[in-house]
């Protein structure tokens, strides 16, 4: 009876694992849709605006995106100079909206393409490199960095979509000898840098593998004038419209605000540590399976002196002088955890070449590396997105270890992609939370009816922003002599560019609080949690108390602010 219930199971099942491995691109493609649906109904935050208004801009008029202002950072200032990145997003948003609407499940649909492309890339690729790509793609989907970024609508994912997929076309095409396949890289290529400008690091990533692939410099070095000319038109059209090439633009102020900032160099490079570490946190939890008990003490060991010679000279924690009593003793845990894990990965890249490195192991070592080093060393400020573009390398040297350890798929291997697994929902369900704060608390001001004679005002930027300016709420500048008796000003604790100090000649009308996710957060100044920039702290997510989101509500009373 037993044998007889359990078969038809057993076949089931079969036919399930067997319908998979013969149709992966698909069975990929339900599993990542799957990941993201419950949180396609997100609510915009962080930059999204910033991409969704250029996209409304380019519905009106497709061929000046960024011909008009905002106030992003206090003042109304040009869209083109409060925006970093290059445009093409914001065409594919234009596009999706036509189709879905503006609506936040409209625009979150367009994103599932981005996403889906990564994860297929990474198969693609893997399947060069190692005998189980699908282990590739299911790390770089457990990734907390990958799986929370593609929850917003910003051009990380999208741009590593274009990355992954160049790498795809370039490789092939060298070891094919297929021009088509090049053309396409470099087309792809172009696509990735015109999506965001860290794509430009692209470029010498495949200069370096065609030559150590093809032994010296052959007509496939042509193909990379694509996205150099890509660029170069790009910069004229920008400079046409603005007066200002958009990318050189961009470098100024990036090297203008890393100086601003004044975190030293080896802050940065400890720093892109941690945010690795728990960017890719698989790794940490796979560390078993990858090394022998011996070798990963003594890796453990090595990273953990580095880590508390830094924490013991308040390195990692003396620009952010709040951490302080029971705060910071778990703040130096979680850095040391994580920053553990971002040796790891690292070694694990530099492992890879030991021995016999070939051009594959070098592709490799020199994305994951070179990505690091753009992160700690050039890009202005350190957060998950900059150290995004190595997700593909890191997950099929990941596979690439496990096969070599381990030729069968081990109860430790499944435990640790599912402990992977489970970190990344939840924190991509906390920054759901803390979006959907930025609306509700909105939802909840209640401004009597008296304030129709007067005007709304708001300090702050991100969904906060986004959501105040479609109830008809106005930004509020660091200069205020617009303010007038009877006006309402509503000011946020924790946002950005905010100024969360009470006006003059007011009095408090309402306190706003709502609840975000109590025990874990993505972005919280108040206890460190930096996901999207090491402004709000020193790691890229944070375990613990986590305090509410508040909102003041004032009315003024008096003479409102003079102009400073």
């Amino acid at each position: 009876m037993a044998d007889s219930q359990t078969r038809p199971d057993r076949n089931c099942r079969q036919v399930i694992t067997d319908w998979i491995f013969r149709h992966p691109y698909w069975a990929l493609t339900l599993l990542t849709v799957a990941a993201l649906a419950p949180f396609l109904a997100k609510p915009f935050n962080l930059d999204d605006p910033l991409f969704i208004w250029a996209a409304q801009q380019i519905q009106v008029h497709p061929g000046n995106p960024y011909g008009f202002e905002v106030n992003w950072f206090g003042i109304a200032e040009p869209m083109w100079s409060a925006t970093q990145n290059p445009p093409l997003m914001s065409y594919y948003l234009a596009l999706a909206a036509g189709i879905f609407g503006w609506s936040e499940i409209g625009l979150h649909l367009a994103g599932l393409l981005p996403a889906v492309a990564v994860v297929l890339g990474t198969y693609r690729l893997a399947g060069h490199f190692c005998r189980r790509p699908q282990l590739a793609a299911l790390a770089i989907l457990v990734s907390p960095g990958f799986l929370v970024s593609s929850t917003t609508v910003m051009c990380d994912v999208a741009m590593l979509a274009g990355w992954v997929w160049a790498v795809v076309f370039w490789t092939e095409g060298l070891r094919q000898n297929r021009p088509v396949k090049l053309f396409w890289a470099g087309m792809l290529a172009a696509l990735a840098l015109l999506t965001k400008y860290n794509g430009i690091c692209l470029l010498p990533l495949l200069a370096a593998y065609g030559l150590m692939e093809k032994r010296g410099v052959g007509r496939w070095l042509a193909f990379l004038l694509i996205p150099a000319l890509a660029l170069g038109a790009s910069e004229w059209w920008t400079f046409h419209l603005y007066g200002h090439p958009h990318f050189l633009a961009s470098n100024q102020y990036a090297t203008a605000n890393q100086t601003a900032h004044g975190f030293s160099r080896l802050f940065k490079v400890l720093n892109v540590l941690t945010f690795t570490g728990g960017g890719f946190a698989v790794v940490l939890f796979c560390a078993p399976c990858l090394w022998g008990k011996r070798r990963l003490l003594l890796l453990t060991a090595g990273a953990a002196l580095g880590v508390a010679l830094a924490l013991a000279g308040g390195m990692m924690t003396k620009d952010y002088s709040w951490l302080t009593g029971n705060l910071r003793v778990g703040a130096e845990i979680q850095i040391f955890i994580w920053t553990a894990g971002g040796v790891l990965v690292l070694v694990l890249a530099l492992a890879d070449i030991g021995r016999n490195g070939d051009s594959t192991k070098w592709l490799l070592a020199f994305w994951v590396l070179g990505t690091f080093a753009f992160a700690a060393l050039v890009y202005w400020m350190v957060n998950i997105r900059a150290i995004l573009p190595m997700a593909p390398a890191v997950a099929i040297l990941l596979a690439r270890r496990l096969e070599q350890n381990q030729p069968a798929l081990t109860a430790g291997m499944k435990c640790s992609l599912l402990a992977g697994a489970v970190l990344s929902l939840l924190l991509a369900t906390a920054d759901f939370q803390l979006a959907s704060a930025a609306a509700n608390s909105i939802k909840q001001i209640q401004v009597p009816s008296s304030a129709r004679s007067g005007r709304l005002w708001f300090s702050g930027h991100w969904g906060f922003q986004y959501y105040l300016q479609l109830a008809g709420a106005r930004p509020l500048g660091f200069v205020r002599s617009e303010l007038k008796p009877g006006d309402f000003v509503i000011m946020p604790v924790q946002n950005s560019s905010g100024r969360p100090a009470r006006p003059k000649d007011s009095r408090l009308l309402e306190v706003v609080t709502t609840p975000v996710c109590p025990w874990l957060s993505t972005w919280n100044p108040r206890v460190g949690a930096g996901f999207y920039s090491t402004v709000g702290g020193p790691m890229p997510f944070v375990f613990g108390d986590i305090p509410p989101e508040v909102a003041y509500v004032y009315v003024l009373t008096g003479t409102a602010d003079k102009p400073r």
